[in-house]
């Protein structure tokens, strides 16, 4: 069944040109959107191809207006101008999930499964689900909504919140907190300890790990990311971080609010990072670091040192033995100017073989 366009631009507030009768039946990739579909530019770099694009409907920005009234006036089919188009494709894929997806999105029915188990003392209001084979440790408290689902772990003295869904064989560790309307992925665990061991002759002493994770609302965990306990205190996640799969936070890390953490990307113990920060992909930050808000880090970033100035950070050096490295990584940092040195040198040469005088700027 289609939607009508005329539909949607009410709902993302976007203004509609072209047919609003037009119907579209998926959303689509720019690269593959054909007759029926809905897709969307963000990019710049894509803009030149609103015009020869066979979807049914683009998402676009006002600043291609004039290409979005050729492409309508061509009959190639309608635009939706948005002021932001990528946040509209978001919202527009909430919208369809709800109501295309409903048969696989809807939220369980209260409940608790036979198979489960729940021990003894857990908060448990009548609208929680607790699905089959799902375990909930003693003293444990789920908000109104939330949702344990099938092999699912709650441990002892942990806190769920409100609408919060813990998704197949997610792990939410003894005396562990998260806040309301979360999701935590397959395969997660929250409150393993974190890595500490003293060594002492030839061996390790392990330190057990006293604190907690603190995890605030609307937050979402990826699939198989790991978030460790604190050593003495907690490890804490503020309101809105968004985690993606296969992400470690150390120990005692705490990440302000609505930062966001690509795959693979890792933190060591003890470093503090600021509010509305990314992390891309396989970026890696060393422990005890403070990276301060508004801060990002390009995919594959080796972070060594504190960041206390907002902006965008890139860069690895290759490995070598640590006497070389820190040699040729002080050198690389003074590269601009002795490229700038060189370039004065060569033309002092360049004007000496010229038989003319040196500036006395340039030096000899």
């Amino acid at each position: 069944m289609g939607h009508r366009v005329g539909e949607l631009a009410r709902h993302l507030g976007g203004e509609l040109l072209g047919p609003a009768e037009l119907e579209v039946e998926r959303i689509a990739p720019l690269a593959e959107a054909g007759p029926g579909s809905i897709t969307f530019i963000a990019q710049a770099k894509f803009r030149p191809l609103l015009a020869d694009s066979a979807a049914a409907c683009v998402i676009a920005a006002p600043a291609q207006r004039e290409a979005a009234e050729q492409r309508v006036a061509a009959g190639r089919g309608a635009v939706i101008l948005c002021t932001d188009p990528y946040l509209a494709f978001a919202r527009l894929t909430q919208w369809w999930a709800a109501r295309t997806h409903s048969h696989t999105r809807a939220r369980p029915a209260p409940g608790v499964h036979p198979s489960a188990i729940v021990e003894a003392g857990v908060s448990l209001p009548a609208g929680v689900h607790v699905g089959a084979l799902a375990y909930v440790g003693a003293g444990a408290r789920l908000g109104e909504g939330a949702v344990v689902r099938e092999q699912a772990h709650v441990g002892a003295g942990a806190v769920v919140g409100e609408r919060t869904v813990l998704m197949p064989r997610a792990q939410l560790g003894e005396g562990c907190r998260i806040g309301a309307r979360g999701l935590v992925h397959g395969g997660a665990v929250i409150g393993a300890d974190g890595f500490g061991f003293a060594p002492h002759e030839g061996r390790w002493e392990k330190i057990e790990q006293l604190g907690s994770v603190a995890i605030g609302d609307d937050v979402e965990i990826g699939a198989n990311t790991c978030i460790d306990r604190g050593a003495l205190g907690d490890t804490v996640l503020a309101d809105g971080v968004k985690l993606d799969n296969l992400v470690q936070i150390a120990h005692n890390v705490q990440v302000g609010a609505h930062t966001a953490f690509a795959g693979c990307a890792a933190v060591a113990g003890s470093t503090r990072i600021g509010a509305h920060c990314t992390i891309g992909g396989a970026a890696r930050i060393i422990g005890h670091l403070e990276i301060t808000d508004h801060v990002h880090i390009s995919a594959t970033t080796l972070v060594s040192r504190s960041i206390l100035k907002p902006g965008h950070y890139s860069g690895a050096f290759p490995f070598d033995d640590n006497a070389s490295w820190e040699k040729n990584a002080a050198t690389l940092r003074q590269l601009h100017s002795l490229r700038d040195r060189l370039r004065a040198v060569e033309k002092a040469l360049d004007l000496a073989r010229a038989g003319q005088p040196l500036s006395k700027k340039t030096p000899s």
